[in-house]
């Protein structure tokens, strides 16, 4: 019966029983059901939106950089014969005016014919000044984007004449008057006192000097001639002075004047250079232009009249500046070659506003290069034979005359400058001594040529991040270690949300930190620095070893796994010492100044602002990333794997070493590259606290320039569509690519490390 009873009692009753089955249980399951099928495609849908977002980002950075590796195209229109073309002498000089719109021709006899570009109409007919049975013998023109014309004639005598321009709205329709006009006066300037022909004639007006230069067979003359006016009368009087050079042996090809007037240069014999230094009126050297049987058969100046453009018989082009030795020596030097084809070059055509040229050879083949970024863009053969053409100011437009007919093209290069050799390769650029990687895309002056190198950007990004990580990586994984395997837990629940927190103060506050205040006292207290960052751990080592030699009653005061904050004054200590000794040490050793005895003594440039301040400042940005994740991934390793490494006999060090460390190692090298890819990708700190120098130097006290600084810096400023906007943006992908291939290979090593080591 008492069996009964207790069984009785213990056996819940029906009506007690809970009903799972009841209307309110199931909306309840539905509901549950149906948000959680909402919270996965919710989910789903925000990962695969990244992902499209990040595609769509990359596919639109190649998008915008593509253009800048097409090359050039010609597009040609209907080839003309205007009747006023019929009958005359052969053409000179071709020219076109900055709209497009007016076209001049120049022929032997003197007349300057203006024409519409479009349809060849004429629109004004001049006849030049010529002395009485005087011709024309040669023809020159000055630098490229100056409308200056030297015309060398059969009397010995040098005439010099501009054409221009004049834009006039009459009526609201815009209007280009055509006209002539003659700079030093209508009468020609003697050259040669003999009378003989001047064959070959060049011109360079740098601000009121004129000077010219002449030559008959082998006979050189030169001449300048100032230009004074009087302010009070406003007259003009031209002053004359010949300058006499030695004398060449073998006849001269062509002449060029740089625009300094420092040196002229003389082509004569087969390929042969006589360079004259204009300031000390004497022969700098003689250079040969070409080898073997290969003749030079046309010179002309590229933009800035910097570099000779060398064309000769067998269809190659080359280019010739004057360079430096370490002497200080000027010597005419070959920087770099092109190829059009086989035939003679007969005309080069420079760019007015670019590095560019178009050069033309006697079977009517063109091409179009450009030389900085030593490109070939394009060859299409023009003509059926010997031709004179002119390229348009913007060069958008090529006028071509051959066999009594004119053929127009249309010009699409909108970036020539830009190659993989000038974006990653070393590059000589004018005036320079040597091949360099230079970052300089902008200048104020017309004549610039732009230095688009991609390498020191790069390796100044590489060059940050490798400073921020060499202090941030070695003390926020061991701070991370201790903290999780070390430390107590009610300290532990103090420290890391405090360096957590360190994350959110913002990157502009850091910057802005470290280029006011951090960089001016490392400055100023550069041995107190150094001495922190070598003694603070050898303080730390003595007091740990002072620590361990107390009697163990003293040492069971503190609490286990508190004794790290018995460090925070050994730290405190160290550092005050240090930077309070820095000034005696920079007495002591340095000579009271130690930026001064680096740069002096040691031969190591110093900017305030530098890689050390980049990588204290940088470096304390990173920890925190570093330190939250390494520190989860050792604090998550199963207990029961340390209580059994510790109940096999092994110590707490060799636990964290053998056991904890290489369960966690794929944690931790997962925060490191995540440490790595933050340090790569800052902006705000390493734009204002690296003086924004694009140098390649691993001198730790010199500045530098990072791909995402430089995107942020001169974004705002480049033109869109422009080569320097496309450019930017392909430093954009190079970044994107770069942290892609990163994190790729991160997640590679970070799943082989896990597999490895899964099994303890």
């Amino acid at each position: 019966m008492n069996d009964l009873a207790n069984n009785s009692m213990s056996a819940p009753s029906t009506s007690n029983r809970l009903d799972f089955n009841t209307p309110a249980m199931q909306r309840k399951r539905r509901t549950r059901a149906l948000k959680d099928r909402l919270a996965r495609w919710y989910v789903s849908i925000g990962g695969l939106a990244v992902l499209a977002a990040i595609t769509l980002i990359f596919f639109y950075l190649v998008y915008v950089v593509l253009p800048l590796f097409s090359g050039a195209e010609l597009e040609a229109r209907e080839a003309q014969q205007p009747s006023w073309l019929t009958g005359q002498n052969e053409a000179l000089l071709l020219a076109v005016e900055e709209q497009n719109k007016v076209a001049m021709r120049l022929d032997r006899s003197g007349l300057v014919q203006f024409f519409s570009l479009k349809d060849s109409a004429p629109l004004n007919s001049l006849q030049l000044a010529l002395p009485a049975g005087a011709s024309i013998a040669s023809v020159s023109q000055d630098q490229p984007g100056s409308r200056r014309v030297a015309l060398g004639l059969s009397n010995g005598q040098v005439l010099v004449f501009q054409h221009d321009y004049t834009v006039s709205y009459p009526d609201n329709v815009k209007t280009i008057t055509p006209s002539l006009s003659y700079p030093f006066g209508a009468t020609p300037l003697v050259l040669d006192a003999h009378g003989h022909a001047i064959e070959h004639v060049a011109v360079s007006e740098n601000d009121d000097t004129l000077l010219i230069s002449a030559s008959s067979g082998a006979e050189l003359q030169l001449l300048s001639i100032t230009r004074e006016e009087n302010l009070m009368t406003g007259e003009t009087s031209l002053d004359e002075q010949r300058i006499v050079l030695p004398q060449i042996a073998e006849p001269i090809k062509a002449m060029v004047i740089d625009p300094r007037q420092q040196w002229l240069f003389v082509i004569n014999g087969k390929a042969t250079a006589d360079v004259f230094d204009l300031r000390e009126n004497s022969l700098n050297g003689r250079y040969k232009l070409a080898h073997g049987d290969a003749e030079v058969s046309t010179v002309s100046a590229l933009l800035g009249g910097i570099s000779l453009m060398v064309g000769d018989s067998q269809g190659g082009i080359g280019q010739w500046f004057m360079v430096r030795d370490a002497d200080g020596k000027a010597a005419l030097t070959h920087i770099r070659g092109f190829k059009l084809g086989s035939a003679p070059i007969t005309q080069i055509l420079s760019e007015e506003r670019r590095k560019g040229f178009m050069a033309l050879d006697a079977d009517g083949r063109l091409g179009i290069f450009h030389s900085t970024a030593h490109r070939t863009l394009l060859t299409e053969k023009v003509a059926d034979g010997a031709a004179v053409a002119a390229l348009s100011p913007r060069a958008n437009r090529l006028l071509v005359e051959s066999s009594g007919q004119l053929q127009r093209f249309a010009v699409h290069n909108p970036h020539p400058e830009i190659s993989w050799s000038a974006l990653w390769g070393k590059v000589w650029y004018e005036s320079y001594d040597e091949p360099k990687y230079i970052w300089q895309s902008t200048s104020a002056n017309g004549d610039f040529e732009p230095k688009m190198s991609l390498a020191p950007l790069t390796f100044g990004t590489l060059k940050a991040a490798f400073y921020a990580m060499l202090l941030a990586a070695p003390l926020a994984i061991c701070a991370a270690i201790y903290t999780a395997y070390f430390m107590a837990p009610s300290m532990r629940r103090k420290v890391k949300p405090v360096i957590e927190l360190m994350e959110a103060l913002p990157t502009v506050i850091l910057g802005f930190f470290a280029g006011l205040f951090l960089a001016p006292y490392v400055e100023g207290h550069l041995p107190g620095i150094f001495s922190l960052l070598l003694l603070t751990p050898v303080g730390i080592l003595l007091a740990a070893y002072g620590w361990s030699r107390l009697p163990e009653r003293i040492r069971l005061l503190v609490p286990d796994g508190w004794e790290a904050a018995l460090l925070v004054p050994v730290i405190l200590l160290v550092g005050a010492g240090s930077l309070g000794m820095s000034g005696y040490l920079e007495n002591w050793f340095f000579g009271g100044d130690m930026r001064l005895w680096i740069s002096n003594d040691l031969g190591i440039a110093f900017d305030q602002r530098n890689a050390l301040v980049v990588g204290l400042a940088m470096g304390f940005a990173v920890i925190p990333n570093i330190f939250s994740i390494a520190e989860d991934a050792v604090f998550s390793v199963p207990k029961s794997l340390t209580f059994g490494s510790l109940a096999l006999g092994a110590t707490p060090w060799q636990t964290m070493t053998r056991v904890v460390l290489l369960t966690a190692s794929p944690g931790i090298f997962s925060a490191l590259m995540i440490g790595l890819g933050r340090a790569v990708g800052e902006t705000m700190i390493v734009l204002m606290a690296t003086g924004n120098t694009p140098i390649m130097d691993m001198n730790i006290f010199e500045g530098l320039r990072t791909l995402a600084a430089n995107v942020a810096v001169e974004m705002p400023e480049s033109e869109v569509g422009s080569s320097h906007y496309r450019v930017l943006f392909l430093s954009a992908l190079v970044l994107l690519s770069f942290t892609f291939v990163m994190n790729t290979l991160a997640e590679v090593i970070r799943t082989r490390l896990r597999k490895k080591y899964a099994s303890l």
